[in-house]
């Protein structure tokens, strides 16, 4: 019986790596094959689930798939799906593919849409060409299209017909120059503006859908925008005492001023006798030299009292030649924002309102915001907002905070009161507004906004809920809010495994999931409906559940005073859950390194779980690799780990051709699939697929040594491999890029114990790096080099710690180099200078090393180009395959090319 179970064990190990070797490896040109999914929604009632499958550089399919059945409506280009309310039809658009959509273009002429909307029963459509937007009514009644402006309109015109399609009796109505239009919650109401030629016939109109009558609102020769209903935010139990009001501008440009004045039209009691109100800059209390501005947004209070909007300061319009004005940028010292931050900002600086309300009832004005408190938050509260003034805290060296004083604003007087000083964390508002939670030193600390008091609520707790394992020295964040409970009288907190109660009084703070630091089990509570909230703790509440070092994932059940409960957790990383509407149905994605995030649907208990999408059966014809967590210790005793991807062909006791691939925490990738996809990083799918073991470790810095720091981790995990026989110590290479492509590059200068690196977009002077601009921004480097990413530490420059720079600096490393290694840059980075990647080719060409250098012109911090990404993917893939599997080398590696060699100058 023994022998019998042998010779069965040995055939079917013989079966399996049969059938593993007759596999196809991944290459490069497969990668076409490949999907992802796009543009996901199910129905309200579950029974529907629309999907894009997009393939790698192809157009999409819209698919809309029948649940129970399986049966499937592929949609040729189709995108944008939403369901109505009583899951009965489905709207989608179609556009021309990517070909035909190039050839418009170049052709200069207009790329248009087509709007579809679907009975779910039938599959009757109607279809409406030249689609701007569509929407549906919240009854599942009506269909709307707004078309684009045909192509001879002219230009100043802004309105186009908006075609209304009554769903059940199949009628068409058609509403000519509308510009912008709206339908009230409840769907008894559409709101809409004509924007016609000379302005004739220009006004706001309203069209009762219940006997489809139209009421003039408001006409003149003016421009009107900004519709708003005064239900926009509101919840479904809102909605029958809402839809009720309008607020609308309306104004007109003046030849000779910057800005369009404007005046708040606000209609009210549109059931009955209409009401209009309107607010002008001449009303009291406007100050003087300000407009209305259609720059900001309106809306209207949670209890439909006040009317939020926008104001501006007026300029007068100058006329001069610009040869006749020098162009010159001041760079001056004093400045709050220097010259490279404003030039970037300028649009959104040129476009910036100040926050002000009006009072319906009172017909009253108020100004909220100013140069001093520019930023003042909405709120459902009916009296108080929060405003922020970080004007004493601008400075360049402020990277991932933003400090400032807190203020209290009444909205009915704009009385402004401080709260505290230079709040750095703040985690924001109830839902009622009534309290606002910040951080300030280690404290959690309520603001209740009725009573202007502040309550330390978490000093009854046994921990404290700044993250201290935060890896950039400045003020550590809270781990976060999970949620306000809905008796009021707690707020519910993540620490960094579990969850705590701390009650608004500071009385009592209570570790609610218990098990969470014990186990080493990450607890978050999720949210499954939008209309809610609060977090109601009489019920149970759902938990992901994340294990540290495990990286199991999945979902928890918690019954306040009761320990969790597991409902699923496994060797999968799983997305944020997607509930029905109105049904017990949920969709979600999982995936594993092996298995592409395709979608499920379960119910809330997440029993029987059904997979609902193969974006990519296409992978079971290739050998694909799998992953294996290892756990090392760095030189400084830090326990860490890392994923790694074992060859798909991989033997026990066989050592491979090895990549490391870092960047900061890399572990929690475990489970993540790994894409085939055009861009500029290597794909551990190929690369597993073609021979080779890929690392990702986590890596611990210490302030002033980012270098010295990554060096040690990078090291220790190569030596782990070894040790543990996965790695060819011979044969092991580097890849980064960005912040990783800083650490590969001081790597290169320190050891030999690398065949090769591929290094992108490195900052590699750190001394030159520091007074860098980040081209995205405008902002200068001193922030994330001391208190970001470098993590040099506050007031740690290139002129005060010296040796420190230079010992962390590549640049002055460069003769120890005795590893080959290949740059990649674009030369428009917005985020690391290309100058930098060329200072380290040029330093270490000048010294004799083995390095070459892609540069691509008009490229970002990553390639956008498709053309390019395969080009690089190619080209690093070669490089790896040359120096750490000994396949001959492409003549590009050996020779270079020409620049009237290239290519690309020889192409149309």
């Amino acid at each position: 019986m023994k022998q019998k179970n042998y010779i069965l064990s040995v055939i079917l190990i013989l079966t399996i790596g049969s059938l593993q070797a007759q596999k196809k490896p991944l290459q490069l040109e497969d990668y076409g094959k490949w999907s992802r999914i796009t543009s996901t929604t199910a129905s309200p009632n579950g029974n529907w689930f629309a999907y894009g499958l997009r393939p790698n550089g192809g157009d999409d399919t819209l698919h809309i798939k029948a649940v129970q059945s399986g049966e499937i409506k592929k949609i040729p280009y189709g995108s944008s799906p939403s369901f109505t309310k009583n899951s009965n039809f489905i709207a989608y658009f179609t556009s021309p593919n990517k070909e035909e959509t190039e050839k418009l273009k170049k052709a200069k002429k207009p790329v248009s849409q087509t709007a579809h909307v679907m009975n779910l029963n039938s599959e009757e459509k109607f279809d409406v060409e030249r689609a701007n937007k569509m929407s549906f009514s919240n009854d599942g009644k009506y269909w709307t299209v707004l078309k684009n402006k045909p192509e001879n309109a002219k230009s100043e015109v802004r309105g186009a017909d908006l075609v209304l399609y009554d769903l059940s009796n199949k009628v068409v109505t058609t509403l000519g120059n509308v510009v912008e239009y709206s339908f009230n919650q409840k769907s008894s109401h559409l709101a809409y503006i004509v924007d016609a030629e000379d302005q004739i016939g220009n006004g706001v109109f309203l069209l009762d859908l219940k006997n489809m009558s139209t009421k003039n609102l408001d006409s003149d020769k003016a421009m009107y925008q900004s519709l708003t209903w005064d239900d926009g935010q509101s919840k479904k139990s809102e909605w029958a005492s809402k839809g009720n009001q309008l607020a609308v501008l309306k104004g007109n440009k003046v030849d000779t001023l910057l800005q369009q004045p404007n005046s708040l039209l606000i209609f009210s009691e549109l059931d009955n006798s209409m009401k209009k109100q309107v607010l002008k800059d001449s009303s009291t209390g406007f100050p003087s030299e300000f407009i209305i501005s259609d720059k900001g947004r309106l809306s209207f209070s949670k209890d439909g009292k006040t009317v939020n909007l926008a104001i501006k300061e007026q300029e007068t319009k100058l006329k001069m030649s610009k040869d006749t004005v020098a162009n010159v940028d001041v760079w001056h010292w004093k400045d709050d924002n220097i010259q490279s931050v404003q030039i970037v900002r300028a649009n959104r600086d040129k476009n910036f309102t100040y926050s002000a309300s009006y009072h319906i009832k009172e017909d009253k004005f108020v100004r909220l915001s100013d140069e001093s408190i520019k930023y003042v938050s909405e709120s459902k509260h009916p009296k108080y907002r929060i405003g922020r003034d970080d004007n004493p805290y601008l400075s360049d060296v402020n990277w991932g905070i933003s400090p400032a004083d807190l203020y209290r604003v009444d909205i009915s007087t704009g009385e402004k009161k401080k709260i505290e000083e230079l709040v750095t964390r703040t985690l924001g508002d109830s839902p009622d507004g009534k309290y606002y939670l910040y951080q300030k030193d280690t404290a959690l600390i309520v603001y209740d906004v009725d009573a202007d008091k502040r309550t330390n609520i978490s000093k009854n707790a046994s921990v404290i809920f700044m993250d201290m394992e935060h890896p950039y020295p400045h003020e550590n964040p809270p781990f976060g809010l999970a949620g306000w409970s809905k008796d009021g009288k707690s707020v519910i907190v993540n620490h960094k495994y579990d969850l705590w109660m701390l009650a608004l009084d500071g009385s009592k703070a209570e570790n609610i999931t218990k098990i969470g630091n014990d186990q080493e089990i990450r607890f978050r509570h999720v949210n499954l409906d939008p209309e809610e909230d609060w977090i109601d703790t009489k019920k149970p509440l759902l938990l992901t559940a994340y294990g540290e070092w495990t990286k199991k994932e999945g979902f928890y059940s918690l019954s306040i005073g009761s320990q969790p409960k597991a409902i699923v957790y496994e060797d999968f990383s799983y997305g944020r859950p997607m509930k029905a509407e109105s049904a017990d149905k949920l969709f979600f994605t999982k995936q594993t390194f092996v298995d592409f995030p395709d979608y499920y649907v379960t119910n809330t208990d997440f029993s029987n779980q059904k997979r609902i999408t193969d974006a990519n059966p296409q992978q079971s014809e290739y050998a694909w690799g799998k992953r294996k967590l290892v756990d090392f210790t760095d030189g400084r005793g830090n326990k860490l780990q890392g994923t790694m991807t074992l060859p798909a062909d991989y033997e026990e006791g066989k050592a491979y051709p090895t990549i490391i691939y870092f960047y900061e925490t890399m572990s929690e990738r475990h489970h993540q699939y790994s894409m085939p996809v055009y861009d500029d990083r290597p794909h551990f799918s190929t690369y597993a697929s073609n021979g080779y073991v890929i690392f990702m470790p986590d890596i611990v810095f210490e302030e002033g040594k980012p270098g010295t720091s990554s060096l040690d981790v990078i090291t220790s995990a190569a030596k782990e491999l070894i040790k543990l026989g996965y790695a060819d110590k011979d044969n092991i290479g580097l890849q980064g890029h960005s912040w990783s492509g800083y650490q590969t590059s001081f790597i290169l200068t320190q050891t030999d114990m690398f065949k090769c690196i591929v290094t992108g977009a490195p900052p590699t002077n750190l001394e030159s790096f520091y007074n860098n601009i980040y081209g995205s921004s405008g902002t200068v480097h001193h922030g994330i080099m001391e208190i970001g990413q470098v993590r040099m530490g506050y007031g740690v420059t290139p002129w005060t710690h010296r040796e420190i720079y230079q010992r962390e600096n590549p640049m002055h490393h460069i003769p120890n180099i005795k590893t080959p290694f290949l740059i990649l840059h674009g030369t428009a980075d917005g985020a690391v200078d290309w100058s930098q990647g060329l200072e380290l080719y040029n330093a270490a060409r000048r010294m004799g090393k083995e390095v070459i250098f892609l540069s691509y012109p008009n490229e970002g911090h990553h390639l956008a180009n498709e053309a390019n990404q395969k080009d690089f993917q190619r080209r690093m893939k070669e490089y790896f395959d040359y120096h750490l599997m000994a396949k001959p080398a492409p003549e590009w590696m050996e020779k270079g090319i020409p620049q009237l060699k290239k290519l690309y100058n020889k192409a149309d």
